[in-house]
């Protein structure tokens, strides 16, 4: 009850709404038989695209145009953005999805273990724990103490280096101010498509032989769906929920895709990759949750 009374039940359900899209989206990257590259580039494209339409048809533009420094900054932070989606793209092509979506959520650690560095933050006894135990989830989950799981060790790496470069979007994230989500938002997805461009023919990373009809639609949903309508309900929401709420109920996003891959895709979960995961969430939560309450 008291965490209805705190927040707008509609804001719940538009948030919840828009973490459970970001969960599925390893599902769907499993039948579209494109690369990394071009599925990063439509995904940008597509759902910069979508955004854009829906701040013109609804009238959230602010009118302010962004100062050449910040648009730079945004839009390297969207290249970023891209590269991170690219690793976790080619995560889900040699492991599991289950696996990879939990690499991919070392970022709190990672963002934990720089903050000293970078921001001058103290490392708590409590984070550290945390810290400490996520990093003990992650070798269980990474299967190299069961080799009878078969977990191929490239996937986890590749999930790995998604969430470096999703802890790079984060802390660089930190360093703008004062610009609108909707907007920011847009740029970020637009440079994260563009930067694609130029590795795309490089790489001959078009390959469209063999694309049926419903590979396709799938693309699309990806770029509309799990990108611009996910953000959209994403960003809508924030007004309406306390800090705290947020981030408890941004690991519906994890565990959902842990569900959705052992229920569709029938992908096994051993007993040390099920500790892994309870280790690697579990700490996150504590620490974030904890950093919300004091902020």
């Amino acid at each position: 009850m008291y965490f209805m009374k705190q927040n707008d039940r509609k804001s719940i359900i538009m948030n919840i709404a828009a973490v459970l899209i970001f969960g599925t989206i390893g599902i769907f990257r499993r039948y579209i038989p494109l690369s990394s590259s071009f599925l990063a580039f439509s995904r940008g494209i597509l759902g910069g695209l979508f955004i854009l339409f829906y701040v013109i048809l609804t009238k959230k533009n602010t009118g302010e145009k962004l100062p050449v420094k910040q648009f730079l900054w945004l839009a390297m932070t969207g290249a970023v953005m891209g590269i991170n989606w690219i690793l976790l793209f080619e995560a889900y092509n040699y492991t599991t999805v289950a696996v990879a979506t939990l690499c991919y959520y070392m970022q709190p650690t990672i963002v934990m273990l720089v903050s000293p560095i970078l921001f001058k933050e103290k490392l708590t006894k409590k984070k550290g724990l945390c810290t400490l135990l996520a990093i003990i989830g992650m070798v269980l989950v990474s299967g190299v103490l069961d080799q009878s799981a078969g977990v191929n060790l490239k996937g986890v790496v590749l999930g790995l280096g998604a969430a470096v470069f999703y802890s790079g979007v984060v802390i660089m994230n930190k360093k703008i101010y004062g610009v609108d989500a909707y907007q920011k938002t847009i740029v970020q997805l637009f440079s994260a498509g563009m930067v694609m461009i130029p590795y795309l023919f490089l790489t001959n990373g078009f390959g469209f032989e063999g694309l049926q009809f419903s590979s396709i639609v799938l693309l699309l949903i990806v770029g509309l769906v799990h990108t611009g309508i996910a953000y959209v309900l994403y960003f809508g929401s924030m007004d309406g929920l306390r800090a705290q709420s947020v981030a408890l109920l941004s690991y519906i996003d994890p565990v959902s895709a842990l569900l959705f891959s052992a229920f569709l895709l029938r992908e096994p979960l051993s007993l040390l990759n099920i500790i892994g995961a309870v280790l690697i969430i579990g700490s996150a939560m504590i620490s974030e949750l904890g950093e919300s309450t004091n902020n």
